[in-house]
């Protein structure tokens, strides 16, 4: 019988802009898996719709608040700074301040990338990746020298569906998702970057093997296309491919493997339906369509993907980890030959809406709750 001990609210203090936070739980809670037995004990509070993490070297985290707000949190004491040059967002829907990542050379350039829904003229907005310096400053941190370096075109008057994680290839490139804005029949234009997965240089210059760059009448950038929502993105940390997934409607979401010109299919084809319970498209295939590595039916509405390559988690050594919004819970999934061979739900109602989970220095497995006052959690072994 699995026992555990009730959490108590933080209490925060505000002094001359550092968050000061109490303990933030009273104790991990423990829970019994397949393989492992694992505590969960929430280490920040207070977090505004908290969309994204990353880890700076030496441990800092960077955290995003979907109304336009970045904080750094101390790696020891949990304390969180806000951050200061932030950009104006168009914070409403699902629109704001959504993913960061950092440079893997930062302890060089101390570069961060990071998306946002990007107002535009008449309440259009589109999301935009900036890329800025990340600096200490004398009066608390700050992003400076930043540069957009991509903007979604066009600009909607839509408020859902900005996709917007995104990662640095092995190559040095960087990988964009982007939602197609509810314009479903968008995904299928390569006039436009609604419903694509992009590709370009640090620098937002185009790649010269993009596979789309010569072709007339599409955008350059774009890499792969016929994506609904992808809100989750992660390299293979054994073949350097990338990874994604998307929200389907009524069912079908998905897990893909985007390759370079490939079709993934939304809205021609699809593993759900239409929220009204109509059919989507033709069915579940059609000619020159890829189908996903796994797909959810009924939808779990996925959010956040990270691989595991730690040693806190023995067996779960190459599994694959997915936030879930609409049934609150991580799916664990194992992975043989590039396919889903298993899936184990973990938290499952627990913790409320996970937004984003991403694996941490030291082995340990971190997620943050999308809530008004949203948590960032850590997940490591249970003593003993």
């Amino acid at each position: 019988m699995r026992t555990f001990r009730i959490e108590v609210a933080a209490a925060w203090l505000i002094i001359g802009g550092t968050f000061l936070c109490g303990q933030a739980s009273a104790s991990p809670r423990t829970y019994e898996t397949k393989h492992h037995t694992i505590n969960v004990e929430e280490m920040a509070g207070g977090l505004n719709h908290p969309w994204s993490l990353a880890f700076l070297p030496g441990g800092d985290m960077l955290v995003t608040e979907r109304r336009g707000r970045l904080y750094r949190i101390d790696a020891q004491s949990f304390r969180k700074q806000e951050v200061a040059g932030v950009p104006d967002v168009a914070h409403g829907g699902q629109g704001g301040l959504l993913d960061i990542v950092v440079d893997p050379e930062f302890s060089a350039n101390r570069t961060v990338y990071f998306s946002y829904s990007e107002p535009g003229s008449g309440g259009r907005k589109g999301t935009a990746v900036a890329a800025a310096r990340f600096d200490a400053g004398p009066n608390g941190p700050v992003l400076r020298k930043l540069k957009v370096i991509f903007r979604q075109a066009p600009k909607t008057a839509t408020s859902q569906h900005f996709g917007s994680r995104i990662v640095v290839a092995d190559d040095g490139t960087l990988f964009i998702t982007l939602g197609e804005r509810g314009r479903s029949e968008q995904a299928q234009d390569l006039g436009t970057h609604l419903g694509k997965v992009v590709r370009i240089n640090k620098d937002g210059s185009i790649p010269p093997d993009n596979p789309f760059r010569s072709v007339k009448g599409a955008l350059p950038a774009i890499y792969s296309y016929g994506h609904r929502n992808p809100q989750g993105a992660a390299l293979d940390p054994q073949t350097g491919l990338l990874w994604t997934l998307s929200h389907g409607a009524r069912g079908g979401d998905e897990i893909n493997q985007p390759k370079p010109g490939k079709n993934y299919g939304w809205p021609v084809i699809s593993h759900g339906r239409h929220y009204s319970g109509e059919k989507i498209g033709v069915g579940t295939s059609a000619p020159d369509m890829e189908q996903p590595v796994h797909y959810w039916d009924p939808s779990i509405a996925p959010s956040g993907l990270a691989f595991y390559s730690g040693n806190l988690f023995s067996k779960w050594k190459g599994n694959l980890f997915v936030g879930a919004l609409k049934d609150q819970l991580i799916s664990r999934l194992e992975l043989s030959g590039g396919r889903v061979v298993g899936e184990e739900r973990l938290l499952t109602g627990k913790y409320g809406r996970i937004r984003d989970i991403r694996q941490g220095p030291d082995g340990a497995i971190w997620f943050l709750t999308d809530r008004a006052r949203g948590g960032l959690y850590r997940i490591v072994p249970a003593p003993g």
